[in-house]
């Protein structure tokens, strides 16, 4: 077979150019054997530089720095497709002189400057991720740095001034004329509002913690009535003669006013200890239903004889006994001082008056009034004040004694 062989025009590889290592110059008309008579004629090899850019040196870089990159121009000379059979080259080109189809004149020329300049540095560093910074100890557990002022500015952490720590507020609770007349001013006003707090808790005291301890009082002293009352005695009919007095401090009767809606048991004596918890009645006055002046006195609180300045003439007051009920109507009320104590004496002065003025005014068919046996009720006067005293007299009415065992009167019922 021929070491060579002649071009098929369907052969595919012929459009792929041969590349060489070097082009060598072309031998001259003379030098170049003639072929021989079996040699078939071969093409020339292609140049390798004809399918890759042409890299032009650059300038030399100015002394200040790299010069910067500028694209190469673009030849205006037309590219002109491969062939599709080879096509022998004569020559070869000129070193340094770009040949007008060469299709490297249109890639823009990268400066050999620095070859980097177009590629992006990478740090070693960048591609590792950040560690974060240890948390101290007495940070926030949710990862919020600690905080060094609070909301109105104040640190809150200690200061060092020299050698001590100063408090965090140091330059808020320095003495200064203004903190002392703010702080004497929150005093004052705090020791105000104590003041009021106690004024409203003594004010609650004597509304309804007394009445509470007196009615607790005046529930043991009716069971002690109750059971004085209900002994059993020689003859219940007739009522016992009051030769002595009871002893301070022992319940000897039952004071009702319908008016007030109110009802208290009445005790012997009329010391502080004695009206603590209940009306006293005055050991030397006369015992109810006797002739005289049953006088009896109390505190003007809420429990005891509060209201007792609504009374008005014509009233009725009731007193139970052990074996009688009593009823007293209102002759006269006034307020006097406490010198004068006349007005619990046998004979009050003007009652007996008053009593007569009743009598007259009384209508045909309705019961007159006692001029001798009289009830007379005393109090403190104003309230929360015992400058003065509040008298009530009255006078027994007629024909109101009835025995304890029929029951209580009318005017006790309604």
């Amino acid at each position: 077979m021929s070491r060579h062989r002649a071009p098929d025009s369907n052969d595919e590889t012929t459009v792929i150019p041969r590349i060489t290592g070097e082009t060598p110059p072309s031998p001259t008309p003379a030098a170049r054997p003639s072929p021989g008579p079996s040699a078939q004629p071969r093409p020339e090899a292609a140049d390798a530089t004809t399918v890759l850019p042409v890299v032009p040196a650059a300038p030399n870089p100015a002394p200040d720095g790299p010069a910067p990159v500028s694209p190469a121009p673009v030849s205006a000379a037309p590219t002109s497709p491969a062939p599709t059979n080879p096509v022998p080259v004569s020559a070869a080109p000129v070193s340094g002189q770009p040949v007008a189809d060469d299709a490297t004149t249109t890639i823009p020329r990268i400066s050999a400057a620095d070859a980097t300049t177009v590629i992006p540095r990478i740090d070693e560093t960048s591609l590792i991720g950040r560690i974060p910074d240890a948390i101290p100890e007495d940070a926030d557990p949710s990862g919020k740095p600690p905080r060094d002022r609070d909301d109105s500015g104040a640190p809150i952490r200690a200061v060092r001034r020299k050698d001590v720590y100063a408090s965090a507020y140091a330059d808020y609770t320095r003495v200064t004329v203004g903190s002392v007349i703010r702080t004497t001013l929150r005093t004052a006003g705090e020791l105000l509002i104590t003041c009021g707090l106690v004024l409203l808790l003594f004010a609650a005291y004597e509304v309804w913690g007394k009445a509470a301890i007196v009615d607790s009082h005046q529930s043991d002293l009716n069971q002690q009535l109750a059971q004085a009352w209900d002994t059993p005695t020689a003859s219940p009919s007739q009522p016992a003669t009051n030769t002595l007095a009871p002893p301070p401090g022992n319940a000897i009767a039952r004071l009702y006013i319908p008016r007030l809606n109110k009802h208290w048991v009445v005790v012997q004596g009329v010391t502080p200890a004695d009206i603590r918890y209940a009306p006293g009645h005055y050991p030397k006055s006369a015992m109810p239903g006797q002739g005289g002046n049953f006088a009896m006195a109390g505190h003007r609180m809420r429990s005891v004889f509060w209201d007792l300045d609504k009374l008005q003439v014509g009233d009725k007051i009731v007193v139970e006994t052990r074996t009688t009920w009593y009823v007293y109507a209102v002759v006269k009320t006034r307020v006097v001082k406490p010198t004068q104590v006349e007005v619990v004496s046998p004979n009050p002065p003007e009652v007996k008056a008053a009593a007569k003025s009743t009598n007259d005014n009384v209508t045909p068919g309705n019961p007159t009034v006692s001029l001798d046996r009289f009830l007379t009720l005393t109090t403190c006067n104003p309230k929360w004040d015992n400058y003065q005293r509040l008298i009530i007299h009255a006078a027994l009415v007629d024909g109101s004694e009835r025995p304890r065992a029929d029951g209580p009167p009318a005017e006790l019922k309604g």
